[in-house]
């Protein structure tokens, strides 16, 4: 379920440390998860598994600050976990629960109704997520891959043309968007024309594969203004428009509540105009790209988002084939409760990709 992103030198530093640091680091980790605040020696003497002096649990810390795992953001003597000391934590004593009860039901629950919208269904399980997680959810809702029947692009004034994508399945989608400059009637019928030739029979992302090669052998063929708008066009659906349209995000109040201090409200803030702003939604998807299971991002190793102080909880959903077509997730502050976050994000997963299946 949870796909760990250990590597050889983590793993190492974790094996050598010995039963007391070991456990020390933990319950620091454990208690600033809890609390958010930094973890003291005398606190640590009151539920270490053995008794030990504060003198000594401080001696523990300082090597573990040492080693780059605990820092402490006062003068006092309490640390708390770096990135990397809460991607130590993650890989090697993370204690994944089982699902609660009541966070299963508050999933299940969007199966209530026979909505048969997909955009809809995801939107009602990415506020079921937030709600159950107390943060913020996302969802990359599946792209429609039904062979394409035709293209077409309709100028709709100097600056703006429309794209209109048809689909065997009777699907139809329209996007409105800016051609290069100079386009004429003339042009957009070749660009339309070259693209029909190719795109028969094809989904979105086979035709996208073949687009490149097609585009280098046939310029010579299309008028310079043609090639520019095919490449332009199909650009439209390469990036997805406008990023809330597969990008469902749900819960932002979560993370702007709750007394947080004003330099994390303004991270906070930078992460959703990142999102906002993003037209490349698929890298959210690359981040899953390596297989089955939940992947957990910390801080600066969360490439998608500029904000560093967030962590992301994240699992692809499959189709019937075992297809990865989306992703859902869990963004929040680098102190999210992991051991529970883990299993509502695997659950989510599971049933979104039985819902698209058909498998209720």
């Amino acid at each position: 379920m949870h796909k760990q992103n250990s590597d050889p030198d983590r793993q190492s530093v974790m094996s050598e440390m010995n039963d007391r640091t070991r456990e020390v680091f933990r319950r620091v980790v454990e208690g600033y998860l809890e609390t958010g605040e930094p973890v003291g020696s005398r606190t640590l003497t009151r539920t270490m598994s053995q008794k030990v002096s504060a003198a000594t649990i401080r001696n523990v810390m300082q090597d573990l600050e040492y080693l780059g795992l605990l820092n402490a953001p006062h003068t006092s003597a309490g640390r708390m976990p770096t990135h990397l000391g809460l991607r130590m934590f993650v890989d090697g004593l993370l204690e994944v629960g089982d699902l609660d009860d009541a966070d299963r039901a508050a999933i299940d629950g969007t199966l209530a109704s026979n909505e048969r919208d997909v955009t809809t269904l995801l939107d009602r399980v990415g506020s079921a997520l937030s709600g159950a997680t107390h943060g913020a959810s996302l969802v990359l809702a599946p792209k429609h891959e039904a062979p394409i029947k035709h293209i077409e692009f309709v100028s709709l004034g100097p600056d703006r043309a429309l794209v209109v994508l048809v689909f065997e399945d009777g699907h139809v989608e329209n996007r409105v968007f800016a051609p290069p400059p100079g386009q004429t009637p003339s042009s957009m019928r070749e660009a339309a024309n070259f693209l029909n030739a190719l795109a028969q029979g094809k989904t979105m992302s086979e035709l996208r594969r073949v687009m490149a090669d097609e585009i280098v052998k046939h310029r010579q063929d299309l008028d310079s203004l043609a090639s520019a708008l095919v490449e332009s066009g199909i650009a439209v659906w390469a990036h997805d428009g406008e990023p809330n349209e597969r990008l469902i995000v749900r819960g932002r109040a979560n993370l702007l509540d709750g007394g947080a201090e004003e330099a994390d409200l303004e991270r906070i803030r930078t992460l959703f105009d990142d999102l906002e702003r993003k037209r490349d939604i698929a890298e959210f998807l690359e981040l899953t790209d390596e297989g089955e299971g939940v992947r957990i991002f910390i801080g600066s190793e969360n490439k998608l988002f500029s904000l560093s102080g967030s962590s992301l909880v994240v699992s692809p959903y499959m189709n019937a084939d075992r297809k990865i077509i989306g992703a859902v997730g869990v963004i929040g502050p680098t102190r999210l409760n992991y051991g529970r976050i883990v299993p509502i994000v695997d659950y989510t997963a599971q049933l979104i990709g039985r819902m698209l299946s058909g498998q209720r």
